[in-house]
């Protein structure tokens, strides 16, 4: 089962033979015997690739459940569960990795001196299967999916200036105010000129930026200098915003709240360092008044 389930996901019986240390005949031989015991194929073989059928794609569903139940038997029999170790991956978007999960992580790792970790902090949506992620912290609203996920806060996109703009230029009162005012927008995936309000009534204004920026940084330190308003997540200008070097505007129209998910794929099968991780990183988030 293991042998099969490594070919699978490698899509290679080279690639599942180097990870499991085994020779391709090895892997071969491993695979044709588990076809004969059941009866049915499993894999479509070609020069150029492996593929799996109908029938292994259930199979190898199954085959996952059974050995993630024969891992959890065996680490509890050894008292693993209770002993964090291994390496730890813990992904999510930049900002909100370098100021909020970072923090976590480093406070876990000087909890469990046996993990070694190791962030992806990325603007993108990263496959935690295919990429070997632990852990994930998601902003916005979860496909269905089969992973395990904790709601832990939310945040808004929310429009916001500096004290010294608004003293110069007046504070916008109705979205379409926003006309009159000088507009630094990032250029990020979500990013549109088109900025929806509200939350039931839907209404929709064109902006038109006297400056693009191409992180959402800059677009903020060009805010905090008085030269604009911007369109950021509030978690982004939190420290700002506490500060009072940036105040927002028109939160009655804001759209409604993305929440915010700790997302893992092992569920109740998580080793140990995977579930310590995500109970310090429920834990500290739901703590946080920027999101909660």
């Amino acid at each position: 089962m293991k042998v099969f389930v490594k070919v699978a996901e490698a899509e290679s019986f080279a690639e599942a033979g180097r990870q499991l240390n085994m020779s391709p005949p090895a892997i071969t031989r491993a695979i044709y015997a588990l076809e004969e015991q059941i009866g049915v194929r499993l894999l479509t073989r070609t020069t150029r690739s492996v593929k799996i059928t109908e029938a292994g794609r259930r199979y190898f569903d199954d085959c996952r459940r059974i050995l993630a139940d024969i891992a959890d038997a065996e680490a509890s029999a050894a008292g693993s569960h209770a002993n964090p170790t291994g390496t730890l991956i813990v992904t999510g978007s930049v900002m909100f990795g370098q100021m909020y999960t970072l923090p976590i992580l480093l406070e876990y790792l000087d909890r469990y001196p046996s993990v070694t970790g190791r962030s992806l902090f990325v603007d993108r949506i990263v496959n935690i299967i295919e990429e070997g992620i632990d852990v994930a912290i998601r902003i916005g609203h979860l496909p269905d999916s089969g992973l395990s996920a904790i709601k832990v806060g939310s945040v808004k996109r929310v429009i916001c200036g500096a004290p010294s703009y608004f003293e110069k230029h007046g504070v916008p009162q109705v979205p379409a105010d926003l006309a009159q005012h000088r507009i630094v927008a990032p250029t990020a995936a979500w990013a549109s000129p088109e900025w929806q309000f509200g939350e039931e009534t839907k209404t929709s204004v064109t902006v038109r930026p006297r400056l693009l920026c191409n992180t959402n940084e800059a677009a903020i330190t060009a805010a905090e200098q008085g030269w604009g308003l911007t369109r950021i997540l509030s978690y982004q200008i939190g420290p700002a915003l506490l500060e009072g070097r940036l105040q927002t505007v028109l939160s009655a129209y804001e759209e409604k709240a993305l929440p915010i998910h700790v997302v893992h794929a092992e569920g109740r099968h998580a080793p140990a360092k995977v579930r310590t991780f995500v109970d310090l990183a429920v834990e500290r988030l739901r703590a946080n008044r920027l999101f909660n």
